[in-house]
């Protein structure tokens, strides 16, 4: 694993990790969740780097990205997607397979809808698509984008603990509680990594300490109020441009509900939607393997032209041995 920074034009830095052959050119970028970070996902995409060059971003107010990062400015998530778009031109530029979790997804799908030519194709882990009567209100009325920064989701945010005592304090407050209860190892620990940082000036071995969120708890709620987003408008220049998109949905507590489900399904039938058994939202670190089995497929398809004619029968037999028989 490698960190890398890049200076944005509007000034400040955008953070990230990647993996694999620093020679190839990048084959796939992957884009967090509210609130988490890219090396949140490090355990997923660290095998993929064995075979090609993987990313994952910090996205503006995230992580270690120093980019300018103001709550009252925050109406919407074209930001995070001209940011990665701005990135992509400059590191990425013939293409690359784009995936993302929760609101990962959703930019990853604004990406490909305003520049195509740069995504070769989506994998998106519960991406937030909410209903188009919800987008719309919120473009045609500012009492409803009003409405929407004080949601749920938003309120928690600004109410999260923001300061720690030491990263082990952290770590046991998170471990097993909230959000955090269904995570495998070493996601947490992982998300803790690029998630706070150590603020006083006290000497290293000080048992006096303080440690802060990376992403400041009225940013996270911003960024989740921030709906004036049009991925149906998206997913249409998606469909015209025929890139190949999977959407991997959990069977319990998903953000797409199931009318949407079904709309999307109706809008672009040439997409693979996969409901990930026994899974909440935080499905990439409850079944990481499913994740990364579809991103690995595409980069099969789609980077290293693997061909379904090249693919071998798979015998498997459906006998069962009694024991003690030979």
């Amino acid at each position: 694993m490698r960190r890398f920074t890049y200076e944005a034009k509007a000034g400040g830095e955008m953070a990230g990790i990647e993996f694999g052959d620093p020679i190839k050119p990048f084959s796939a970028v992957w884009l967090h969740a509210t609130g988490f970070n890219g090396m949140t996902y490090q355990s997923l995409l660290a095998p993929l780097g064995l075979r090609q060059r993987v990313a994952a971003l910090d996205m503006r107010g995230h992580g270690r990205s120093t980019l300018l990062a103001k709550p009252g400015r925050m109406k919407s998530w074209k930001r995070h997607r001209d940011d990665v778009i701005e990135w992509l031109e400059k590191e990425a530029p013939q293409g690359v397979i784009l995936g993302g979790h929760s609101m990962g997804g959703c930019v990853a799908l604004l990406v490909a809808g305003k520049r195509p030519d740069l995504v070769k194709g989506l994998v998106l882990a519960d991406p937030v698509i909410l209903s188009k009567s919800v987008y719309f209100w919120q473009h045609m009325l500012s009492p409803i984008s009003f409405l929407m920064r004080r949601n749920a989701m938003a309120r928690q945010a600004k109410k999260r603990r923001a300061e720690f005592g030491s990263f082990r304090e952290a770590l046991e407050a998170y471990t097993g509680r909230g959000a955090f209860q269904t995570w495998r190892a070493p996601f947490l620990a992982d998300y803790l990594l690029d998630g706070i940082e150590r603020t006083d000036h006290n000497s290293p071995d000080s048992e006096d300490q303080t440690w802060r969120l990376l992403c400041e708890p009225k940013w996270e709620a911003a960024t989740f109020a921030g709906q004036r987003n049009r991925p149906w408008h998206a997913l249409r220049h998606v469909k015209k441009h025929r890139i190949p998109m999977t959407i991997l949905r959990p069977t319990r507590g998903s953000v797409i509900n199931d009318k949407v489900r079904a709309k999307l399904i109706l809008s672009y039938p040439a997409m693979m939607m996969k409901a990930v058994r026994g899974t909440t939202h935080f499905l990439p670190m409850e079944a990481p393997y499913e994740v990364r089995d579809q991103l690995s497929a595409f980069l099969a398809r789609l980077v290293e032209r693997f061909t379904l004619e090249e693919d071998a029968f798979v015998e498997r037999s459906l006998k069962m041995r009694r024991r003690g028989s030979r």
